[in-house]
């Protein structure tokens, strides 16, 4: 990265001296060398040709020799089409290995003067346990997180917990109807798993009653409007909304159960927040918002009641902010929780963790922030992502084919205790250090597989692919950075030679310069990921990185190099690597493994 600026800044003025002509720094781009041309950074050419009135190739010669002549790191160079390819001395990947190659904290940077980056993410209802569109959406916001953390900004990690609404009073509706006073520890079930067991018994009722109405003549549409369970469950909602009290008590305890559940599974996930909200509280200084917004015109009311925002000027459909019971909807509570947040922290942005069903919503979410002229209207930031679903296809929370989040991590734990066993991983291992592997390997697999997917698109989680040792899986790169712990257990003290005297730069050889660029390359992958809040940049840099690392591994020598030098150089040089990967998967909250 230090290189790669340094040109980005003194190009500009190379190129005033040989054209005369200024150049907009913005239109320099200096990118790493690709691997099928011979270089290491090269500058692009085409942006220049237009301005300058020359071919190229004669720009790139006259600039490249301009290069090796006032950058002492420049050695050679050569032109390909319009690409400016640039040779650096062994020198500098040395003296970059001898400034950073003990550095806990390289690729972080110095903390920034702003103001704070407030993260969104779990956002989980009060009607069923976390499951794996949940996990996905968990570890990307704490990712995220960690991410931003490293690049610098100060972050606040919080959770809105959708925690009323008629969701909420199906489970509460079903419990009281079917519960026969059941507890979580009465049904030997998780709090959380409990009241999901009775949202899904809810939706099947539910669907016998819309299909006998249908079967009796009423169309769909009014069957399920008219269903004496829908009826029943919307009457709750507004007994609940009205402060009844029965209402509430029964709400209080589900609730407590489930987050007794949910706390069990975030400690699992390794997840913590700086703050939770409630919808509960944020809706009503939603309805606050909303008929604040009335009085100045900048919403309406429609002859039903309902309080609507037309947004037809904004290329969106009209949208209902308040039903005519003033009973809330989803933008209700959304508005209130944005000011609630704002007021918290000032954040210098609010970013939204939530998958891309909700695209349109926080489109408008958005739009009527402008309307009514809030000041964090532009910082809001919807970071959304693709679904995951498993090889049999997707899942669905009312039909209870979903897959428990507490579940898949023991069947993880369960798979990577299996496959390292069968491979012999464990051998001179106490039982609490398995069982430690076996978590670590489990839910670090669970956690890389999804993470190394760009959050944009949609995956499929396999659980058995996400396990292969030899594969694009945590549990690989988890092993080169075991090796790399075991190769310098082994070490003698005199291989490790004072740093003056670790290895001449022409000693280098083509494997291990390789190597050492791509631990060059660190700082602007974290940069590159947080700036696009994309956790799968860091993923699979992790694992193009121990992917090198092992191939130099298998042709070269460390501990039985006869030359002290070289020897001494390479230890330091798996324990720099070694460094880099134990940072790069902290960054995605997956902790190594010491032994393997």
């Amino acid at each position: 990265m230090y290189i790669k600026k340094k040109l980005e800044e003194i190009l500009p003025s190379i190129i005033k001296d040989i054209f005369g002509h200024d150049i907009d720094p913005g239109k320099v781009l200096v990118q790493k060398t690709r691997r099928e041309f011979e270089g290491d950074f090269t500058v692009v050419i085409f942006p220049f040709t237009k301005l300058l009135g020359k071919s190229p190739e004669e720009i790139g010669k006259k600039l490249g020799e301009a290069l090796i002549e006032k950058v002492d790191d420049v050695e050679s160079c050569n032109v390909i089409k319009g690409f400016l390819n640039l040779n650096l001395k062994a020198g500098y990947w040395l003296d970059f290995f001898l400034e950073h190659h003990s550095d806990v904290y390289y690729g972080y940077s110095e903390p920034k003067k702003e103001r704070p980056v407030v993260v969104e993410f779990s956002s989980p209802n009060t009607n069923k346990p976390l499951h794996l569109g949940h996990i996905r959406n968990n570890l990307l916001g704490d990712s995220i997180s960690r991410i931003l953390e490293a690049y610098g900004q100060k972050v606040k990690k919080v959770n809105l917990v959708n925690d009323r609404g008629i969701h909420i009073c199906k489970s509460m509706l079903a419990w009281l109807k079917w519960g026969d006073g059941a507890t979580p520890e009465s049904a030997g079930r998780k709090g959380d798993q409990l009241v999901g067991d009775y949202y899904v018994l809810f939706e099947k009722e539910y669907r016998n009653q819309v299909s006998e109405l249908v079967d009796a003549g009423e169309n769909i549409e009014q069957a399920e409007k008219n269903a004496p369970l829908m009826l029943k469950v919307r009457e709750m909602l507004k007994k609940w909304e009205e402060g009844d009290k029965e209402t509430v008590c029964i709400w209080e305890k589900m609730n407590q159960w489930v987050y007794e559940g949910f706390d069990v599974t975030y400690e699992k996930l390794g997840i913590s927040f700086d703050k939770i909200y409630y919808e509960s509280d944020t809706y009503l200084h939603g309805k606050v918002i909303v008929k604040e917004g009335l009085k100045r015109g900048v919403f309406f009311r429609k002859p039903d009641g309902g309080i609507w925002v037309d947004l037809s000027q904004e290329g969106l459909d009209d949208k209902l902010l308040l039903r005519p019971d003033e009973t809330s909807v989803y933008i209700t509570q959304d508005l209130g929780t944005a000011e609630l947040r704002y007021n918290d922290f000032h954040p210098s942005k609010m970013i939204y963790v939530v998958g891309n069903e909700q695209d349109y919503h926080f489109k408008v979410l958005k739009k009527v922030l402008e309307k009514l002229g809030k000041p964090y209207s532009d910082a809001l930031y919807h970071l959304s992502y693709g679904m995951v679903e498993l090889p049999g296809g997707r899942m669905k929370s009312r039909e209870g084919t979903v897959v428990d989040a507490d579940d898949l991590i023991d069947l993880m734990e369960e798979t990577a205790e299996k496959i390292t066993d069968e491979l012999g991983k464990t051998g001179g291992m106490t039982k609490e250090q398995k069982q430690l592997l076996y978590k670590k390997v489990g839910l670090g697999a669970l956690k890389y597989f999804i993470l190394k997917v760009d959050p944009r698109k949609n995956m499929v989680f396999n659980p058995d692919e996400s396990i292969d040792f030899n594969g694009h899986t945590a549990p690989f790169i988890l092993y080169t950075y075991a090796r790399i712990n075991s190769v310098l257990r082994k070490a003698p003290n005199d291989k490790l030679l004072p740093l003056k005297k670790t290895i001449a730069a022409s000693k280098i050889a083509a494997k291990e310069k390789e190597l050492l660029k791509l631990l060059h390359d660190y700082p602007e992958i974290v940069m590159e990921s947080a700036d696009e809040f994309n956790p799968s940049i860091v993923a699979n840099y992790a694992y193009e990185l121990a992917r090198e690392f092992n191939q130099f591994y298998h042709e070269f020598s460390i501990l039985n190099e006869p030359d002290k030098e070289i020897s001494g150089f390479r230890l330091r040089l798996a324990s720099f690597t070694g460094i880099v990967i134990r940072s790069a998967m902290g960054l995605l909250g997956i902790d190594v493994v010491e032994r393997m």
